[in-house]
């Protein structure tokens, strides 16, 4: 997974953005449920970042408005 930066998300258009959006949420939502079943994370980090990575995305969008 490509660690998504500020920059690379203002370079996106609007549809890549959502899309990019939409993914990492299902990402984070299957990790979610992997941990709360009892699965061992072989990234335990992996949630941090995902959880970054959104953030960087809604402050772009943000910005722009």
């Amino acid at each position: 997974m490509d660690i998504i930066t500020a920059n690379k998300v203002r370079e996106m258009d609007e549809r890549e953005r959502v899309r990019s959006l939409i993914t990492l949420r299902e990402e984070l939502m299957m990790l979610y449920s992997q941990q709360t079943g009892g699965g061992i994370s072989d990234n335990p980090a992996k949630a941090k970042l995902l959880r970054k990575q959104i953030a960087r995305i809604l402050t772009v969008r943000n910005e722009e408005k």
